[in-house]
């Protein structure tokens, strides 16, 4: 393990070169990146657990992958047909499958759809793959990166300082107070460093 490298309210650019180093440790993300890369797909992330929880173990000591269920890969693509989602599930499942990982892929412009049919609660649509980003519940959880020209570009619409400082702070956007309380209460059983703004 490398020294810590400490991101906490720093500039930018050193938040964004820190995140970089911390990232590539986790070498089933990066060849996820790199598939995804090599596919073409547009207008994508890989965001959530993934990132906030390998930096987490980062700043623990915990193997970089510790705790990383599933690898979230979101992407905004207007057609919402079921069926355009399911090609692109297919077609990048044919490369992912091979890294043994669980991985999880869905199209940001078609989740109020399903979460109506599943849950029978009317949303918003997102406008775009960032729109969805920003209301990941907590804004540790609001961050997504990929590869372009194999440099890391970062989607974070609240900064990074909460996940370089391991604060849960609540996203109060299409998200209720009993699941942020789960959620943060779940995370700090694996992660103690991590403290929790009151919602």
């Amino acid at each position: 393990m490398v020294d810590k490298l400490n991101g906490g309210n720093l500039p930018i650019k050193e938040q964004l070169d820190i995140l970089e180093n911390i990232l590539r440790l986790n070498t089933k993300l990066i060849s996820i990146l790199e598939i995804l890369e090599q596919d073409g797909i547009k207008n994508y992330y890989v965001g959530a657990g993934a990132i906030n929880q390998t930096i987490f173990n980062y700043y623990h000591g915990f193997e970089i992958d510790y705790g990383i269920k599933d690898y979230d890969i979101v992407y905004y693509d207007e057609d919402v047909s079921y069926e355009k989602e399911d090609i692109i599930i297919k077609r990048l499942g044919k490369e992912l499958d091979k890294l043994d990982i669980c991985y999880d892929i869905k199209n940001q412009a078609r989740v109020h759809i399903w979460y109506y049919e599943k849950y029978g609660i009317k949303r918003i649509p997102y406008t775009s793959v960032e729109d969805a980003i920003a209301s990941w519940g907590a804004t540790i959880t609001c961050v997504g990166v990929r590869l372009e020209n194999s440099k890391l570009v970062v989607c974070a619409p609240y900064g990074l300082n909460d996940i370089f400082n391991m604060v849960i702070r609540p996203v109060k956007r299409e998200f209720s107070k009993e699941l942020y309380d789960e959620r943060a209460e779940r995370w700090m059983k694996k992660w103690s460093k991590l403290k929790k703004q009151e919602w």
